[in-house]
């Protein structure tokens, strides 16, 4: 009998972890899925995460050493940040267009933003949201450049909020490879080409478990899910966000098959294990590594490609959460500033969420603070900033889940279009975890 492909596994995971997770709401089991189901999806994470760091240094190293030319890396640079620059504005113009034209917020009652306030707004996820956002927005204008700097290159290995700083180091490294001879560049190379194909195999083994992780995920996120009444109230917002989502997906679709010549459909069957991951995950740092096997060894991305575009990214590139905070501010707006809806407002929303998303961390909830940061640059009053975000918490796991996914699949588009652009797009290689075993003698 054919084992069914992987992505076939994880979806068989999802339907199942939902299902799970309805059951046990239904008969009161939460305590069950939090105690002996969900301990399985946070090891997985946690394993993802755990070669995050290994795979973008050593990937990084390497693809960047094998140019032997330092201008091709110049090249490769410049068009990687113009285009994640470009499909970021055109994600939150599509945002701001659909919410506009369908009025998410005229359908908000007062008695449901009452229920909304008296929930959520003196929250301490609220409160720490806030704190987070107003340490952000005192910093300079060019913190973000100084956060990018590490001054210790193992502390910023042993944190996954500080991969710029990874990757910083990475590039740095990376380009003194090539300027000394290459002779003593040689044995250092080894070691990072060799530590490249480990981490990759660990990726593999890692993926054998993702369906049962997948499922843990799901059913946790389900039974620690909000009022259904509550979700109801927010479906017409949700439902905006969601169809923009869409449409940015369709976006990359187009660019794959006009641009890159690919069929939309075998792209997306390619990548669907690293979209499956980033929605149950909710963050494209986790799906990271799966990411990179994915384009480079089943859609034929060269490995100097995916390892600077990807990782570089999965930190900067937030098409889906840049998307969501253009629904969400105007969404916000809508229902308790409707004096603030005027065009040079959505315009400054457009540069402030482009530049907020830069120095976003790629890890559940960053999208929340950057939400606060685009409200505060339009004059939002500063009062109804905890009624603001009570208006959206009730939703934001479920769309954290989508545009993570939609952040994910931006990345592994934009891979296939600098490699493209480079002649860098080859036939598949996939590797499988057991070709080597057991060992031939």
């Amino acid at each position: 009998m054919k084992k069914l492909e992987l992505h076939w596994q994880i979806l068989i995971g999802m339907v199942l972890g939902v299902i799970l997770g309805f059951i046990m709401t239904a008969v009161e089991g939460q305590g069950f899925v939090m105690n002996w189901i969900e301990p399985i999806g946070k090891i997985f994470v946690k394993l993802l995460k755990l070669i995050a760091v290994p795979l973008i240094l050593a990937s990084l190293i390497k693809g960047i050493s094998d140019l032997k030319d330092i201008s091709k890396f110049k090249n490769m640079g410049l068009r990687t940040i113009v285009v994640y620059i470009l499909t970021t504005v055109i994600a939150i113009t599509i945002g701001l267009g659909l919410v506009n034209t369908l009025k998410p917020g005229n359908g908000i009652t007062q008695e449901t933003v009452t229920m909304l306030k008296e929930k959520y707004s003196t929250s301490d996820k609220a409160k720490t949201i806030l704190t987070n956002a107003q340490q952000q927005k005192e910093a300079g204008p060019l913190q973000f450049l100084v956060d990018m700097v590490p001054d210790n290159a193992v502390f910023a290995m042993s944190n996954n909020k500080l991969m710029l700083q990874v990757i910083v180091f990475a590039i740095l490294l990376g380009i003194c490879l090539l300027l000394i001879p290459e002779e003593q560049a040689k044995p250092l190379k080894n070691f990072f080409d060799s530590l490249n194909e480990v981490v990759l195999k660990m990726v593999d083994l890692i993926m054998l478990t993702a369906p049962y992780a997948v499922f843990a995920l799901l059913a946790t996120v389900v039974v620690s899910a909000d009022d259904p009444k509550i979700l109801l109230a927010l479906l017409k917002y949700a439902g905006v966000v969601v169809l923009g989502l869409l449409l940015m997906i369709c976006f990359y679709l187009i660019l794959i098959s006009v641009y890159a010549k690919k069929s939309p459909l075998w792209f997306i069957s390619q990548i669907s294990p690293a979209q499956l991951l980033a929605f149950s995950t909710s963050s494209s740092a986790a799906a990271l590594p799966v990411t990179m096997e994915r384009v480079e060894e089943h859609v034929g991305v060269d490995t100097e490609v995916a390892s600077f575009v990807l990782p570089v990214g999965a930190t900067i590139n937030m098409d889906g959460t840049s998307l969501y905070q253009g629904v969400a501010a105007v969404f916000i707006m809508q229902v308790l500033w409707p004096e603030g809806l005027v065009f040079s407002n959505q315009l400054m929303i457009i540069l402030t969420a482009l530049l907020a998303s830069i120095g976003s961390a790629a890890v559940p909830g960053a999208g929340m603070v950057m939400l606060v940061i685009v409200l505060e640059s339009i004059g939002f009053p500063s009062d109804l900033l905890p009624i603001a975000l009570a208006l959206i918490f009730a939703v934001d796991r479920p769309l954290d889940m989508c545009r993570t996914t939609v952040n994910v699949t931006g990345d592994a588009t934009v891979s296939t279009i600098i490699a493209k652009s480079l002649g860098k797009l080859g036939e598949p290689h996939v590797k499988n975890w057991d070709d080597n075993y057991p060992v031939k003698k």
